[in-house]
């Protein structure tokens, strides 16, 4: 059952900007972006994101900003409750970056953690 969550995760306007850009270059505009948390790295859970046009019937789905939405899954939720996505671009690293408040601690190499 689809469901308004748009209290689970926020998104940052500059993540914004860059999830539009890589929906247009890859010709899915009508995808949202999927947030989710699996198994693995060497703190036992990591981050993922793709351009999904479906949604499943258990997922949790809001409208990010206007044609925009972000699909998470119920058990990803569980990790992702009050995370913030942002895009980054510095000397030092460029990506999309989850900032969560229920980590309880990351691997050195920061791309896995555990909560």
């Amino acid at each position: 059952m689809l469901q308004n969550h748009t209290n689970l995760v926020t998104i940052t306007d500059r993540a914004i900007e860059k999830v539009k850009e890589f929906t247009s270059a890859e010709n899915k505009q009508n995808a949202g972006l999927r947030v989710y948390v699996s198994g693995g790295g060497c703190s036992g859970l990591t981050y993922g994101m793709s351009l999904e046009s479906n949604i499943g019937e258990d997922d949790l789905s809001f409208e990010a900003s206007p044609g925009l939405n972000i699909i998470i899954d119920p058990t990803s939720a569980k990790y992702l409750k009050g995370s913030s996505v942002d895009y980054v671009e510095s000397i030092e690293e460029s990506g999309f970056k989850i900032n969560n408040p229920n980590v309880t601690s990351t691997c050195g190499c920061g791309h896995s953690f555990k909560a």
